[in-house]
């Protein structure tokens, strides 16, 4: 099929060449017109994963009217800070029943929506959205190295499509119809993941890492019940699998931000410096408002968005969350 990629970073760019090798034509869009020839004369891409040869059927292009008019099926790999405005852009080149699958995780600060919400709000049709998230490191996927994802949508044939688009012997895909629980869990393992970082750089150990992952899992699970999603999902791929990849991998760019801000780096200095969004940082915000709104509690949500925004130390939030009242363990 002709499928459009909307999003050249690193994770759209292996998204791309994984579909490539699949045997699809690729059309991707990159922002700036250098990533677009770099890709089309050398098939290499020169700001994200430029050690890796992309298959030839990728070609790249500076306009979305260019990469999806009579595309089969659309790729969206962006932050998610400007996924309205790409639905909006979308909206007039997108037939009303192309399938989309949606890789932008976090939350809307206006609204509280998830990236589904707001494609099903601009582009309407729930059943042809879908949204593909997992333990999945472009750096180890454009390599090949074995790993799996989640596509979950309300519609199975949906799921199914894409599940085909980008599955093959090194990448594993399982479908879902939790698409509230998937899209809940990509957001929140990035928080857990600064402050998992945050511990590493301030120079605490494993046990206390091992306590954020974990009591970080149950956060995770109380607010996706809470958004009406399956507390199982929170076991699986897009739950537990993404959250111990992010926390612990030195690909990680949460991680490793949450790492370099405790020693004294800002989340400024971090972006200017890696070219790559912290979407974790934008996420302790978001899910903030939206957990406030639901009643639900999440201590270590809180305490990252008070190093990240509100200039509170380290050992100050370390010292709130170990003097918490104690409970029992699952409530």
């Amino acid at each position: 099929m002709e499928l459009a990629v909307i999003g050249a970073g690193s994770w759209g760019t292996a998204l791309a060449d994984l579909a490539a090798r699949n045997g699809h034509q690729v059309r991707i869009w990159a922002r700036k017109q250098e990533v677009c020839d770099s890709i089309n004369t050398s098939h290499v891409n020169c700001r994200y994963l430029s050690d890796s040869v992309l298959d030839e059927k990728v070609v790249a292009y500076p306009t979305y009217a260019q990469v999806v008019t009579d595309a089969d099926a659309v790729c969206v790999v962006t932050p998610s800070s400007v996924l309205r405005d790409v639905a909006r852009e979308l909206c007039g080149l997108v037939g009303p029943e192309t399938p989309i699958v949606i890789c932008s995780k976090g939350v809307e600060m206006e609204t509280g929506l998830l990236p589904v919400d707001i494609f099903e709000q601009e582009l309407g049709g729930a059943y042809r959205l879908a949204v593909l998230t997992g333990p999945n490191h472009a750096e180890e996927v454009i390599l090949g190295r074995p790993a799996g994802t989640l596509v979950a949508s309300s519609q199975e044939s949906t799921a199914a499509l894409f599940q085909e688009v980008f599955g093959c012997p090194t990448f594993r895909t399982y479908i879902s119809r939790d698409v509230i629980g998937a899209e809940v869990c990509a957001a929140f393992k990035n928080v857990v993941a600064i402050a998992t970082g945050a511990s590493y750089g301030y120079g605490l150990g494993d046990n206390t890492a091992a306590l954020l992952m974990t009591r970080g899992l149950a956060e995770m699970s109380r607010l996706v019940i809470a958004c009406g999603g399956e507390s199982v999902t929170c076991m699986g791929l897009a739950g537990m699998g993404d959250l111990l990849a992010t926390c612990m991998s030195e690909h990680s760019r949460n991680r490793t931000f949450g790492y370099k801000m405790a020693q004294g780096m800002t989340l400024e200095e971090y972006k200017a410096q890696t070219h790559m969004v912290v979407e974790g940082a934008l996420a302790c915000k978001t899910i903030g408002a939206l957990a406030k709104r639901l009643d639900v509690e999440l201590p270590i949500c809180d305490v990252v968005r008070g190093i990240v925004w509100e200039g509170k130390g380290i050992q100050e939030t370390v010292s709130s969350l170990m003097s918490r009242s104690l409970k029992p363990e699952f409530y």
